[in-house]
């Protein structure tokens, strides 16, 4: 099972440092959810881990080697990534786009094989594609759009995958598609899954490790429950809530508190 770590990382563009001096090790098998506010430097972590984004410091670490000193091809075959809004370029099918997934398998030596056919066959049916197999990419809605990059990443068949608001553009009903597919992915596969996801409830209720950020740091980390606790909320995201019981997942569900709607308190104990 690959392994993947950070330590002291110091992430910029240009003069503008977004992330500093900030250490993660990756739970293998696990699905992890990085959490914050807007700007808080959630996608700047994961193009830094997904080798996207080089270090002002630190290092990145896969199997306990720098993700630098590898070859692009080996990171890309244990390691896959889905950026957010990515683009496909003009005219291209669905299905060139899943097959595009298959290509670190691909050499001079290795040409296309049955077990490509199968990988990508697969992707396209676990993200309900098939029948838009033909279609170009740029005729789709913004829900299909964001299923057939899925499937890509899908199709690449890494034992590591980083998801990067993979829910964008999807109706509710497909969020949880998509969402019940990574589990899917990581239970049925063993798969290390990182997402960054916006919705605190869905990030609960899926993820079995979160991070939450604010301002380039973790603010603290580990199980659903111990992570989203309303200290943590009013922290990282400025916002006043409750935190009680999902009745159908028995995950941590937030309750917001705005300013129109003050908080309930407990009668007290008799």
């Amino acid at each position: 099972m690959s392994d993947l770590r950070a330590e002291g990382l110091r992430l910029a563009y240009d003069d503008r440092v977004v992330v500093e001096d900030l250490s993660l090790l990756v739970p293998p098998g696990r699905i992890s959810v990085i959490v914050g506010a807007n700007a808080c430097g959630k996608s700047t972590l994961l193009r830094a881990l997904a080798r996207l984004l080089t270090p002002r410091a630190g290092t990145v670490y896969l199997d306990g080697r720098s993700v630098h000193s590898l070859p692009t091809r080996s990171v890309a075959r244990q390691l896959g990534i889905l950026p957010q809004a990515p683009v496909a370029p003009d005219g291209l099918t669905v299905i060139d786009l899943v097959t595009r997934g298959r290509s670190p398998h691909q050499s001079w030596w290795r040409q296309w094989s049955s077990a490509d056919e199968s990988a990508v066959l697969s992707a396209l049916r676990a993200t309900s594609l098939v029948e838009l197999a033909d279609r170009p990419v740029d005729e789709l809605s913004g829900g299909q759009r964001q299923r057939a990059w899925i499937a890509m990443a899908i199709a690449q068949e890494t034992p590591i995958l980083l998801l990067d608001e993979p829910t964008t553009f999807l109706d509710l009903a497909h969020q949880i598609d998509v969402l019940d597919l990574i589990v899917d992915l990581n239970r049925r596969e063993g798969r290390t899954i990182v997402m960054v996801l916006h919705d605190l409830n869905q990030a609960c209720r899926y993820a079995d490790h979160v991070v939450a950020m604010k301002e380039g740091r973790i603010v603290t980390q580990g199980p659903p429950a111990e992570v989203i606790t309303p200290p943590v909320v009013a922290e990282v995201f400025d916002l006043r809530c409750q935190v009680t019981t999902d009745p159908v997942s028995g995950t941590p569900l937030v309750i917001p508190i705005g300013r129109h709607h003050p908080a309930v308190t407990s009668p007290a104990a008799p």
